[in-house]
C-alpha cells in the first residue's frame, strides 16, 4: 500500500486557472484566497494592501473582512491587523461531524416537503454538478454543492439549523476545497449527492437522513487520508 501511495499525483491549488470572473465580488475573491490557500493561517490581511491588491476601497475591504470574522474566516484583534485564522484537522473533522448530524435533519425534513417544483430545481443543480464534474471545475463544483446543501435546508424549513451550518460551513470550507483535490474525490462526492439528492426527491426521510450522515462521514474519512497524504509527502502543496 505504501508503494502505490508513493505514486499518487495531487493536483494542487496553483494548478487550477487562475483568475476569477470581474463580477466576483471583493468579499468572495477573499473567501477564494483563504479556500486556496492563497492567504495561509495566520496570514496578516491588512486594510491597505488588500485595498490595493484589489483595486477598492478601505472601507469595502473592511466591510468584507468584518464578514469574514462573523464567518469564523478571519481573526480581527482591536487595534491590529486582521489574520487567517487557523483551523486544525481535528476542529475540521469535529465541524463536519457536526454538519453531519445537522444536514441530516434537514435532509429528512426536506424529503417530506419536497414539492414538484423543488425536485425540478434540485435535478437541476445535479445536472450542473455533472457538467463541472465532467470539466473537472472544482470551484463550480463547490459552489453547486453549496447551493444544493442551502436548497435542501430550505426545503425542510430548519432555519436555526440554517444559521448554524453557515457559520459551520465556512470555517472548514478550506479543508473541504482541498479534499477535492485527492484523486477520485471530486467524481465520489457528485456521487453522493446525486443520492442525496434522489432520497429526497424519493419522499424517502429515513434514507435522505442517512445517505447525508454517509456523506459527510465520507469527507472526514477524505479528511484524514489528506492529512496521512500531508504526512507521508510533506512537501506536498495542500
Amino acid at each position: 500500500m505504501e508503494e502505490a501511495e508513493d505514486e499518487v499525483t495531487v493536483q494542487t491549488p496553483h494548478d487550477i486557472e487562475q483568475g476569477l470572473p470581474e463580477t466576483v465580488s471583493l468579499l468572495d475573491k477573499l473567501r477564494t484566497a483563504i479556500y486556496h490557500g492563497e492567504f495561509s493561517p495566520g496570514r496578516r490581511l491588512g486594510e491597505s494592501e488588500l485595498a490595493g491588491r484589489y483595486n477598492t476601497s478601505r472601507g469595502a475591504v473592511r466591510e468584507a473582512l468584518v464578514q469574514l470574522q462573523n464567518e469564523g474566516l478571519i481573526l480581527r484583534p482591536r487595534n491590529r491587523s486582521a489574520s487567517v485564522r487557523a483551523v486544525t484537522p481535528a476542529e475540521a473533522v469535529e465541524i463536519t461531524e457536526v454538519r453531519a448530524v445537522v444536514e441530516g435533519l434537514c435532509a429528512a425534513k426536506a424529503a417530506a416537503a419536497a414539492t414538484e417544483a423543488d425536485h425540478a430545481e434540485l435535478r437541476a443543480l445535479a445536472r450542473q454538478m455533472e457538467d463541472a464534474v465532467k470539466r473537472g471545475d472544482m470551484l463550480a463544483d463547490s459552489r453547486i454543492s453549496d447551493l444544493m446543501h442551502a436548497k435542501i435546508r430550505a426545503i425542510g424549513g430548519q432555519g436555526a439549523a440554517n444559521r448554524i451550518l453557515e457559520r459551520l460551513r465556512y470555517q472548514d470550507v478550506r479543508y473541504q476545497f482541498h479534499v477535492s483535490l485527492l484523486p477520485g474525490r471530486l467524481a465520489k462526492g457528485a456521487s453522493e449527492h446525486y443520492d442525496i439528492i434522489e432520497a429526497v426527491i424519493a419522499g424517502d426521510p429515513v434514507a435522505a437522513e442517512q445517505i447525508t450522515r454517509d456523506h459527510f462521514l465520507s469527507v472526514i474519512a477524505a479528511l484524514r487520508q489528506l492529512e496521512e497524504l500531508k504526512r507521508l509527502h510533506p512537501g506536498i502543496a495542500l
